[in-house]
């Protein structure tokens, strides 16, 4: 494949991305300067807002997961292949993002509003999740997560090598430290509207069925090694197992 326009797709749906990402935070936080958020936007009746909001969600969803399962993997990777398969993957899942932002219809009554001293450690709570998530990325390695070290590599004239299992940092306290500070951020809430609250709970249930898919993907890969690593270190919650083990004793 050319290697200019396989670097510049990469940078190009990495940008996009980092775009939608940055509006992502901004939607979910109700920021005012923003044209849409999740409290803002066309109304619409109750049931039916709650519906489409529902509808979306599985959306992404479904885009999210299903483009990652192997077998699908292997047909769409066809029209996308090597160096841009994850580029590809990382730009439909940024559209899916921008489809809810679009969609998404405000349910502005109040589940809860906290002020004062619990007002503020909910918000400075928000944003160590969203400070959270990004370090897990660069831990990761940030660039092969989103799709520019494949482009890159190529551009370089390198082969594509997969990432060891990582156990350092933050991995090696929680096995999904990405999706702890995302579920971190978008619950802690000075201000919780119906909305805000379906979206946390249609977002967390997401998570919790998908977190199973990805580990019988990482332990394909990653055999014994990701098996072992499971019995060790706990999915979100750093110390879990060990509380755990100390309420049943």
């Amino acid at each position: 494949m050319p290697r200019w326009p396989v670097l510049l797709y990469g940078m190009g749906c990495y940008t996009a991305f980092l775009a939608t990402v940055l509006y992502g935070a901004g939607f979910i936080a109700d920021a005012s300067f923003l044209p849409r958020t999740i409290d803002s936007g066309p109304p619409a009746p109750p049931g039916r807002a709650a519906a489409g909001n529902l509808a979306l969600l599985a959306l992404f969803g479904l885009q999210h997961s299903l483009m990652a399962r192997e077998g699908l993997k292997r047909r769409w990777a066809r029209l996308a292949p090597g160096p841009i398969e994850r580029p590809t993957y990382v730009l439909a899942s940024s559209l899916a993002l921008i489809l809810l932002y679009w969609g998404w219809r405000p349910l502005s009554a109040p589940a809860w509003e906290a002020q004062g001293p619990p007002g503020l450690l909910l918000l400075a709570l928000h944003l160590a999740g969203w400070a959270l998530v990004a370090l897990a990325t660069f831990q990761v390695n940030h660039w092969d997560l989103f799709g520019l070290r494949q482009p890159w590599l190529h551009f370089t004239r390198r082969p594509y090598t997969p990432l060891p299992l990582m156990e350092r940092g933050l991995y090696r306290h929680i096995r999904h430290p990405v999706l702890s500070g995302t579920l971190l951020a978008i619950w802690a809430a000075p201000r919780m509207t119906q909305g805000r609250l379906l979206f946390c709970a249609g977002l967390t249930l997401y998570v919790l069925l998908a977190v199973r898919w990805e580990e019988r993907g990482l332990l394909a890969a990653h055999g014994a090694a990701y098996a072992e690593y499971q019995r060790r270190v706990p999915r979100f919650v750093p110390g879990w197992g060990r509380w755990r083990d100390a309420r049943r004793t």
